[in-house]
Order: structure tokens, then C-alpha cells, then sequence
């Protein structure tokens, strides 16, 4: 759950990713409900097929950023979709890498900036609305179905939906699971997840509005990379998700937000025919992020010090080592999951 000010600029992918590689995932960026109460920015990943301006999406002097064609033209045929949510004080950037990947094996990707938890917009009365973050979700579904220019054809029988951190949360709800306020509560004065209950107030946990079925049943399958706020979702709810899930763990602890009661609650409750769990001994809470720049960590600390965590992964393995491992466990599980039947 990072607040580093890098994250603006922040984006990555495959670093030196091949020229027709590059040349084949389109990117775009979007508004959809400019006029209503909660307008959201999107940005798309799609297969594309000519047109547009190849370059570097999204790199700064902290991040790396992928290469792709701004405003391709989607490349005319019939795609599954992936929509993914960012964490607390993140963007559509952080999950870029991933995007990049997705593209290449033919699904079309979509990001909202959540109002209030995003790097674009801080404002404390949109961010105390956590409900409304798998509702984003919703929307933008409803949009990229609706308007085809926007990322090309998409099958709306096979879409998925992956997230980090606090967008763990929100896909694991947009799925299915049902949030208790009173269980939350509880489970923090016992204090299990010091991290994750300092933020009770400060996105709504403790509001009624949280607890209502938040559910899209168009959602096929998700993701969730080293969630938080888990504890919540009543066992129940969880046991009765016949959603196909694969979840995350980082198995280096940043401190009070335990992956074993965190993401390992989850595969805990989850239904075992339907989930799988991964728990990464390697990986820090921030690894699931954009690839970092030599110098990145010194960078960081030097504007705000204490987040140059986001750059730091544990035990020695590389950032890039991990993320091929955990790219090529997503693309398995959502090409069994999502599966076009025969």
C-alpha cells in the first residue's frame, strides 16, 4: 500500500521487449462518467494491428516502462477481457508489466484509477468509500463492452479480474465475498493485522454500506496479489465463491501485514476444488509492482524517506525473476479458468 510520490510516473513491463512484440499491444487512455459523481481514468491494453505511436508507456526516472503503440487500432478479432485494480495510493501504472504480458497472449486489459486510493486522487471522502472500488470495477466493464473503438471486441462470457494489495480486496468482493463490519472489528482488537486495521476509518470499514453484495457476475475468475483487509470477508461468503480464484502470498513480511493472515485467510475459506494458492518466499508485498531502476530505492528516500520499500524485494532474488514466475502462474490459471468451452 504505497503513498510514494514516484508513483505518478510510474509503469513498467518487459523491459527490451521485441519490436513486433511491442508493435502488437496497443494502449489507450480514457474517461468514462466525466459527468457523474465518481468519474473514472482508464487505461487499455489491447492486441493490436497498426496504427498509433509506438513508444514507452508510463517510464520515469524511478520505474521502467513498456513498450506499445498509443492509440493503435485493436486488431478486429474477439478477446477475453482482464480488468485490474491498483492499491492503496497506486494507479493503473503499477500493474502495467503484467498488463504487457496479458496482452501477448490475446486478452485485452483494462485499469481504472480508483478515486480517492489512487496517486491521481487523494480526496479522503471518495477514499472512505472502499465499497465503491469493485463498483469501478463494474464500470468498466460496462464501458469497454459497450464501445468497441475503445479496445477492440471482447467475448463478455471470459472475463477475469486480478489485483494487488487493496485492489485484492476489491476483486476478491467483486467476485463474490461479503465484508463484515462488526467481524473486522473484532478481528482487530484481537490485533492480527495492525496494517490493515489502521485504515478502519480512513477507507469506510466500519461503514453498513460495505457489507452489501457487491458482486458482477460477469466475473469468471481473479486474481488477488498479497491482498489486505482479508479478514473481513466472512468464511461464509468465502466457502460459497465458486469462482475460480488464484491467490498470492508474499512470503517476506513488511511488517504487520502477515501473508498467512492475510491472502493465506483467503485460501483458508476459499473453496480448495476452485482455489489455488501461491505463497512466494521471495516476494515482498511490493514486488507484485513495476520494475525498479538501479538507483530507485536511494531516489525514493531521498523525497520520501521510508518508500523506497516499493523497490525492495526479499532474499536476493531479482524483481524480474519473480515476476516471470508469477506472470506465467496467472496465464496457466486464466487460460484453464476462462476457457473457451468445446
Amino acid at each position: 500500500m504505497s503513498t510514494s510520490s514516484f508513483l505518478v510516473g510510474a509503469t513498467l513491463v518487459l523491459v527490451a521487449a521485441s519490436p513486433a512484440l511491442a508493435a502488437s499491444i496497443g494502449f489507450r487512455e480514457t474517461e468514462t462518467g466525466s459527468g457523474g459523481d465518481r468519474p473514472l481514468h482508464v487505461s487499455l491494453w489491447y492486441p493490436a494491428r497498426g496504427g498509433g505511436t509506438l513508444g514507452i508507456v508510463g517510464e520515469n526516472r524511478v520505474f521502467h516502462g513498456i513498450e506499445a503503440v498509443r492509440d493503435a487500432v485493436p486488431d478486429g478479432q474477439d478477446h477475453p477481457l482482464v480488468v485490474l485494480s491498483h492499491g492503496y495510493g497506486g494507479s493503473w501504472r503499477n500493474l502495467n508489466w503484467l498488463a504487457g504480458e496479458l496482452v501477448a497472449q490475446g486478452y485485452v486489459v483494462a485499469a481504472p484509477d480508483h478515486p480517492g486510493t489512487t496517486t491521481f486522487n487523494r480526496d479522503p471522502a471518495f477514499a472512505a468509500e472502499i465499497w465503491e472500488r469493485p463498483k469501478d470495477l463494474s464500470r468498466v466493464i460496462d464501458a469497454v463492452l459497450a464501445d468497441p473503438a475503445l479496445a477492440g471486441d471482447v467475448d463478455a462470457s471470459r472475463i477475469a479480474a486480478i489485483g494487488h494489495s487493496l485492489g485484492g480486496w476489491t476483486v476478491t468482493a467483486a467476485a463474490g465475498a461479503r465484508f463484515d463490519t462488526r467481524r473486522f472489528a473484532e478481528d482487530c482488537a484481537k490485533g492480527h493485522s495492525p496494517r490493515a486495521c489502521g485504515l478502519l476509518q480512513e477507507l469506510g470499514l466500519d461503514n453498513p454500506r460495505v457489507e452489501a453484495d457487491l458482486k458482477d457476475p460477469r466475473i469468471g475468475a481473479f486474481v488477488s496479489l498479497d491482498l489486505g483487509l482479508a479478514r473481513g470477508f466472512t468464511p461464509e461468503s468465502l466457502n460459497q465463491l465458486g469462482v475460480p480464484a488464484l491467490i498470492f502470498g508474499a512470503g517476506v513480511d513488511i511488517g504487520d501485514l502477515p501473508a498467512r493472515l492475510e491472502s493465506g485467510y483467503l485460501a483458508e475459506h476459499l473453496p480448495a476444488v476452485t482455489s489455488t494458492y501461491v505463497e512466494m518466499p521471495d516476494a515482498m508485498h511490493f514486488s507484485f509492482m513495476q520494475l525498479c531502476k538501479p538507483g530507485a530505492v536511494e531516489l525514493i528516500e531521498e523525497e520520501t524517506p521510508g518508500d523506497g520499500i516499493v523497490c525492495k524485494d526479499g532474499r536476493g532474488r531479482s524483481r524480474e525473476d519473480l515476476h516471470s514466475v508469477i506472470s506465467a502462474e496467472v496465464i496457466d490459471f486464466l487460460g484453464k479458468a476462462l476457457a473457451k468451452p468445446r
